[in-house]
């Protein structure tokens, strides 16, 4: 399921896409900025680097979008 990610004004910034056992975070531009793993419950960025412990996937498109802006 793809869910939009919008900002305070409805702009959206992202998507979430839930594959089940893993959650794949990308931009407003379609480029994949993270990936959330349901099993071993931590997001990595788009280079596969660990970025925290649970789902930060929605940071990770924040963050992307203030970087694009």
């Amino acid at each position: 399921m793809r869910e939009p990610i919008k900002d305070f004004y409805g702009r959206v910034l992202g998507w979430l896409d839930d594959q089940g056992d893993r959650i794949i975070a990308t931009d407003f531009y379609g480029r994949r900025v993270g990936v959330y793993d349901k099993a071993r419950d931590f997001t990595s960025d788009f280079y596969g680097v660990r970025v925290c412990s649970g789902d930060g996937t929605v940071g990770l498109i924040m963050k992307a979008a203030e970087q694009n802006s």
